[in-house]
Order: C-alpha cells, then structure tokens, then sequence
C-alpha cells in the first residue's frame, strides 16, 4: 500500500475506536503485549538484521538506540500494560455551566482521530506510540526509519495480531513501508486525513516537519540540554548529576550537552570533573567524554577547545561542552541564547539561585538539584510517552495520554433558540 493508502485506511478505521468503550481498549493493549512476547523471537531476529546492516555506519551509541533485547521487548510489553492501566483519557467532562438561558455546556474530551508519527531509530517508539495512540482513542500511522525497518515491521505485525485478537481493526496501527523522504513529506501534506503530526528525531527532521507540514504539527525531541554548577553547589552532588546526565545513555534526548560553572567554584570543580568524566572512565575501560572547552576553562583544564557550534550541537554522545559563567543570571542568558527548550538543571545549596533559575530558564522541564535524566514519561508517571514536546501550545513536556486528546463542546436544551 501507498502512503495515503495506508492513512486512509486509518481513517476508515477510527471510528471503530472512538466508539469502543474504556474496558475494550484495555483488552486490545493487553492482548498486544501479550502478542509482543508471543513474537518476540521473531522481532529480535528482524532486529538483529538492521544491527547486521547498521554495524559499521553509525555510532555504538546509535546502535545502542536500535538494538533490542528480551529485556527490552518485555520492557516495551510492560509499558504498554501500564498504559492499560491508566485512567482513560476520553470522554472526561473537564468543565459545565448552565447559560442564563438554560442551555448546559459540557466541554468534554474527544480522540485526535489519525495521529502520524515519524520517528528515528528506536523501535520501541513504535509500541509506545501505537499504545498510547490506541489508548487515547486515535489510529495511529508510524513511519520510522529505514535504519529499523524490519524491527518496526515485526513489532506492528505483533500488535496487529493483538488487535485482530479482540475483533479490532489491524488498520488501527500500521507502518509506512516507504522509508524514503517522500513519505515523510506525504504524512506532512496528508491535510484531512492526519489530524495531527508528531515528529521524533534529530534538529533536521524537527525542522522539516515545521517548514513543510500543512498538517496540525508538535515540536519534539531536539535537546540541548544544560547543567548550570553554582558557586552555592555541593560539587560531590553537581559530579554526580553531570555524570549521570552526560554519560548514563548519551544518545538519548535528555542527556545533558552542556554544563556551565561559576567561576567562583570553576578552578576547584573543573579539574575533579575532568577526572570524573575523562580519567576515571579511561581507567575502568570505559569511552571518556570529550570536553570542550570555553577559553576559561580551557584555562584551566586540558580538553578540546569548544568551537563556535559546540554550545548549539546535540552531540548524542561522548561530548560535553563547558563554559565558565559570571553568575546564575549569566547561566540563564547562555541558556536562553543556546537551548532548545527541553531540560535544564541547576546545582545549588541557595534557595534564592535556585528560585532564579526555575523563574528564569523558559524550558518544559527545569530541575533543582536532579539530573536531566528524569524527563521521561514514565519517570514522570504517565506511562510510555508520545515524545518530549518543546513547545508551548497544546502540550509541553513528556507527552502522555492527557496531551493526545483534544475536546468538543457538548450542548443540552430544551427547545432554545436564538
């Protein structure tokens, strides 16, 4: 089937959903889980297959991010169980009034209709999007990478299997065959057909889908994602976050890319931090960060000088930036001047640096004291998330099932008229 085919058919099928009731839509999650670890022999072979064609093209910690596992299939099958177990989002009243002239209205919340997904490299996007698409009453139409296509393949067979199990339409989840950019700009142009676009990816394909959509569109993903060290920082702590942030799953959206430090607390942080990130992880045989350097702080510790992109680039790997900053207000402009509006942390004792960074930083997430790690659908409770939205209209922030729905207003008289 063509592209539009394929979303057609995803229209054709929406309604079947819309009008299932809560307890159908978890039976048909359930039933996709348990067919996910019924195949999931299978989808590791599919798998194994895209790793066998990747190997030696894209980076180990890309690799990381296409490769799965008997853990990571049950972890997908979980996520999409614990989306079962969610309230659901559809049919909620979130408000009611009665008009001077009788009428009650009821703003009430409704499906999407056909949400389209475009996404990068992680298969397991496409089990967390059909579930959370499903959940909130929407078909779903998945176009990942080419780099995954046999895993994505293998893994939409199985939750279609899951769907037919329960007497739900297949065409509910499906996954564009065509992997090449023509597709991704059909999903962007298919006006009435997909009701809203959400992209999952690098910078470039972000800005693909808002040059040229036509459709109603969600900003994901991108991360430039900063630590600012305070002069009021407990440095064991502030090691401990840029470590965790940096380095526990770099090629993730939500790892940090940069850290700034007052230069207050630079001269004794800098060095401890280059051990920490350069030499200790020589020494246990792991791959040390790269760090580049500001001309402050190459002044001193050795490390790479930073170049005029560095504090714009989502490395997505072993690379950290670092700059050396005035004051927090100092941190704030760099962050304002060179994020994307993702995540942002502070390390400070001062409640007041603290309360100027949360004020002032104008990103989805912004954390005293914690890693950027955390910004995560499930680690913020609401299941398998849709994506990190980095704008402000509709949602913001992990995208859980309350940002998949929309709403109508619903109208009650008794004979009104006008």
């Amino acid at each position: 089937m063509t592209t539009l085919e394929i979303v057609r058919a995803a229209r054709g099928a929406k309604n079947a959903l819309m009008l299932a009731s809560a307890q159908q839509k978890n039976q048909a999650l359930l039933a996709m889980a348990a067919a996910l670890e019924d195949q999931c022999a299978a989808i590791l072979k599919a798998n194994e297959a895209d790793l066998e064609n990747a190997r030696g093209t894209v980076p180990d910690v890309m690799l990381d991010r296409l490769r799965l596992s008997e853990e990571r299939v049950a972890g997908m099958a979980r996520g999409i169980r614990e989306a079962a177990a969610l309230p659901d989002p559809v049919g909620r009243t979130l408000s009611e009034e009665t008009r001077p002239n009788g009428l009650v209205l009821q703003k009430v919340t409704v499906p999407m209709g056909v949400i389209a997904i475009i996404y990068e490299s992680r298969p397991n996007v496409t089990s967390d999007a059909a579930a959370l698409a499903l959940k909130s009453g929407s078909a779903c139409v998945l176009r990942g990478g080419k780099e995954a296509f046999r895993s994505n393949n293998a893994i939409v067979e199985a939750l279609r299997a899951g769907l037919r199990s329960v007497g739900l339409p297949a065409e509910l989840v499906s996954l564009v065959q065509d992997t090449s950019r023509a597709s991704a700009t059909e999903l962007m142009k298919a006006s009435g057909l997909v009701d809203l676009l959400i992209p999952r990816g690098g910078a470039g394909l972000i800005r693909a889908c808002v040059e040229n959509a036509t459709v109603p569109c969600i900003q994901t993903g991108t991360g430039i994602c900063h630590i600012y060290v305070d002069k009021a920082a407990d440095l064991d702590m502030a090691l401990n976050i840029v470590e965790n942030a940096k380095t526990s799953r770099p090629s993730v959206c939500n790892a940090a890319e940069v850290c700034l430090v007052h230069k207050d607390i630079a001269p004794a942080f800098l060095p401890r931090l280059r051990q920490r990130l350069v030499d200790e992880r020589q020494a246990k045989g792991l791959e040390p960060v790269e760090l580049r350097l500001d001309k402050a702080a190459a002044a001193l510790i050795p490390g790479t000088p930073a170049g005029e992109a560095d504090f714009d680039t989502e490395f997505l790997a072993y690379t950290l930036a670092v700059a050396v900053v005035e004051d927090v207000q100092a941190a704030i402009r760099h962050i304002e001047a060179h994020s994307t509006g993702h995540s942002e942390s502070i390390v400070t004792g001062d409640a007041a640096a603290a309360a100027a960074f949360t004020a002032g930083v104008d990103s989805a997430a912004v954390y005293v004291n914690a890693s950027t790690r955390f910004t995560d659908g499930g680690e913020f409770g609401l299941g398998c998330e849709m994506g990190i939205s980095t704008q402000k209209l509709h949602a913001r922030g992990p995208m859980g099932l309350a940002e998949l729905v929309s709403y109508k207003y619903i109208i009650r008289g008794n004979g009104q008229i006008r």
